[in-house]
């Protein structure tokens, strides 16, 4: 098995490279990517079927460089189920730009440009997730964000290019900061292998130990999105196409989740800073959701919540204990899934009433009751109500928390439980005032003086033209839905596989295990 682990990353490499030579060929770069990543999804399917039974990660030595001093590959549990649902959200939103596509040209999505970079990004990505040593990571974070560079710009729109260049700067002080991290390390270590660091990090002064744990947590808060390194996204992700918005939102804040959880539970276990985490995600959490309540824009509400939906995995993290850590990696997959399939659902707003708008979009219910579906059942999912796996996501974080029973933590549970009340609060206004209100009855004095507040909040870029909606993006979005529901019909045994995974966590591979696999 192995031998299949190059193949996550070689293979996406290698399709954006078919895609860029046919590039005058629409079909023929529609039909590689999308073969791409369904043999991605099997490869990664098969690995972690091949781990959760087996036990054991799978390391691959690239090149054949004896470990620590060559490239690591690593597959673990945590490693092989976010592949495959990265794998699964990377297809999903594959076809509804495909179906954007074939409906408006390349005016938003050209395809030359899209599917290359499209599957350069899921490369970076995967490379992230299955990196044994700090800088494979960096590597992996590079990749996806000179993509991300590209299609969060696509279409040369003003305020594309004017986002684009906040995402950008951000993006690159994240990576020096993150490129002086590892330096710091090697300096003081002598190597960035993951295994080899976490061994060699408890010899050092715990003040150096605090160092570079700061430096390293900051660098990843910033690509997490966490407060207050987060204004960045809610003005960067609503410009973009809704394709693009819609994977970025999924994906890339996740990618720098998973190495705060990597670097937390494996290289700084002798060095916690819990505390910090905990207050860094209440904040998160609840500035987050204000900022959501404050929107009259469903891409820009979105955003919001994301940035708010992050702090409960920055507070699972914080807890530490294995519960909390495997509540964390539940609701990792349950937001990865949902928050793409809420901005699918909004584009499909987008497209029928020719704006995203709550004090402009009317009628909906009425005139596109399955849009309304498609949106209704991911909202009340991230808003937590029972039993969609929002709520069993949450609880299961919150007795994580009471168990622990510190006044702190009963803070941090309020503050969970205020802002899963307020997302429900966001997304249903925003669902009445889109869907319910009739577009052909004048404004009612109550509901006018409800959302005066929202005059003067700010808006994306105002799309005037309503546009037909191809039925393979209304399916890739009912796709998603119907991934969302699975999660909660098959909570039993993801959650199982997720207390796995937070039990390994907690007893990090060691070098000479590393080894072992590898000569496997």
């Amino acid at each position: 098995m192995s031998g299949l682990v190059p193949l996550l990353v070689a293979l996406p490499l290698l399709g954006a490279a078919i895609a860029l030579t046919f590039g005058r060929r629409r079909r023929v770069q529609v039909a590689v990517s999308i073969v791409t990543l369904t043999l991605v999804l099997t490869i990664a399917a098969v690995l972690l079927y091949t781990v959760d039974t087996g036990g054991a990660p799978i390391a691959v030595s690239v090149g054949g460089w004896p470990i620590p001093f060559g490239i690591v590959l690593y597959v673990d549990r945590l490693a092989a189920l976010l592949v495959v649902v990265s794998s699964v959200v990377l297809l999903a939103v594959l076809l509804f730009s495909v179906g954007q596509g074939a409906a408006d040209g390349d005016d938003d999505t050209p395809v030359s440009i899209f599917h290359p970079s499209y599957l350069i990004l899921a490369a970076g990505i995967f490379n992230a997730f299955i990196a044994g040593d700090l800088f494979n990571l960096y590597v992996g974070f590079e990749i996806l964000l000179v993509a991300s560079y590209v299609l969060i710009t696509l279409g040369s729109t003003e305020s594309r290019i004017r986002t684009g260049v906040v995402y950008i700067v951000v993006s690159l002080v994240s990576s020096i900061l993150f490129l002086s991290a590892i330096a710091a390390i090697y300096a003081a270590l002598g190597t960035v292998n993951l295994m080899q660091v976490a061994e060699r990090m408890t010899a050092l002064p715990q003040e150096t130990q605090l160092v570079l744990h700061l430096l390293l947590i900051l660098a990843f808060s910033i690509k997490a999105a966490v407060f207050p390194l987060s204004f960045w996204l809610p003005d960067s992700y609503p410009t973009a196409p809704a394709p693009v918005t819609a994977v970025f939102a999924g994906l890339l804040t996740k990618v720098g989740v998973y190495a705060m959880i990597r670097t937390e539970t494996q290289v700084f276990q002798e060095n916690d800073i819990n505390a910090l985490l905990l207050v860094v995600a209440l904040a998160t959490m609840v500035v987050g959701i204000l900022g959501a309540v404050a929107q009259a824009e469903l891409k820009r509400i979105l955003s919001f919540t994301l940035v708010s939906h992050v702090g409960y995995m920055v507070f699972g993290l914080g807890i530490g204990t294995e519960a909390a850590l495997s509540a964390t990696i539940y609701y990792m997959v349950h937001h990865i899934v949902v928050q793409t399939t809420l901005f699918l659902a909004v584009g499909l707003v987008e497209r029928r009433a020719g704006s995203t708008s709550i004090l402009k979009v009317k009628g909906l219910m009425r005139t596109a009751p399955l849009i309304a579906a498609l949106y209704f059942l991911p909202a009340v999912n991230l808003g937590g109500l029972p039993p969609f796996s929002g709520f069993i996501g949450k609880f299961a974080l919150f007795d994580a928390a009471a168990s622990t029973g510190t006044p702190l933590m009963y803070v941090l549970i309020v503050g969970g439980i205020v802002t899963s009340l307020l997302t429900l609060y966001a997304l249903m206004r925003a669902w009445n005032l889109s869907f319910w209100r009739e577009d052909d009855e004048t404004e009612e004095p109550d509901v006018a003086g409800r959302i005066a507040y929202l005059d003067g909040a700010p808006a994306a870029a105002t799309q005037t033209v309503r546009r037909a909606i191809p039925r393979i993006m209304t399916a890739a979005t009912a796709g998603m839905v119907a991934v969302t529901i699975a999660l909660t019909v098959l909570a039993g045994p993801l959650y199982e596989l997720c207390a796995h995974i937070g039990e390994a966590l907690l007893v990090p591979t060691t070098l000479e295990q590393l080894h072992e696999e590898a000569g496997r």
